[in-house]
């Protein structure tokens, strides 16, 4: 392939080498990319080390937090994380965020607020009902799932979930089940999830476009799961 007047590369390579072959070649440069080309063999261990960290958690192995925490060690001795890059790749705000709701939860518990936020729900929305109580979970997971992060979301509706089945009497394994489901649907704004944001600009949408097809499909969520939560986790 020649290399004619006005092409754009793509060079990936220590920054002194770069130069080096900008200033012999007279490239020039335009800007920089955070940028990496796939290499398969990573590819394949980080593959196995995320399997290895989630089975490990998943079968009881290890307490999940250990066992990501050794995936993380794992991945930074093979080097499909340059351990250089380790804080980089954390969210932070993420971290602060719930390091501020989760005692915002453990407080709505010890206090009994978020017995009183169950006994409303119960009360005024479910009326008594169990099935009722569940789909007012699952539904009002949903709308702060739209407007805050899922996992503080999952971190403040946990308490209301408990404290709502033990009114009723009933397992709280399905209204557990129900804000896990919940808390994972922010489908009816930009603001929900990262991966909402980030088609924001590229797609040329609005912020009043989401709840179009979120709405529906949040429809659809609470139709399939409802039945499903009361046949696998039955009140």
């Amino acid at each position: 392939m020649k290399i004619a007047a006005g092409d754009l590369l793509l060079l990936e390579g220590p920054p002194e080498a770069l130069s080096d072959l900008a200033s012999d070649m007279g490239l020039a440069p335009l800007a920089e990319r955070d940028l990496r080309v796939p290499e398969p063999r990573k590819a394949i261990i980080a593959s196995v080390i995320m399997a290895g960290a989630v089975g490990g958690a998943a079968f009881g192995l290890l307490p999940a937090a250990v066992s990501f925490a050794m995936g993380v060690v794992a991945s930074m001795i093979t080097a499909t994380v340059p351990p250089r890059t380790v804080y980089q790749a954390i969210d932070w705000p993420v971290v602060v965020l719930l390091a501020a709701l989760i005692p915002v939860a453990g407080v709505m518990e010890s206090t009994g607020l978020a017995d009183v936020i169950a006994q409303g729900l119960i009360g005024t929305v479910a009326m008594g009902h169990g099935v009722l109580a569940l789909a007012a979970i699952l539904i009002v997971t949903m709308f702060l799932s739209d407007l805050m992060n899922n996992a503080a979301t999952a971190a403040v509706m946990c308490p209301v979930a408990i404290g709502a089945a033990a009114a009723l009497g009933v397992n709280p394994d399905a209204f557990l089940m129900a804000v896990a489901i919940g808390a994972s649907c922010a489908f009816l704004t930009p603001i929900g999830h990262q991966n909402n944001t980030l088609i924001l600009g590229p797609g040329g949408f609005r912020f009043g476009d989401y709840w179009r097809l979120g709405l529906p499909l949040e429809a659809l969520v609470v139709a399939v799961s409802l039945p499903l939560l009361l046949v696998v986790w039955p009140l």
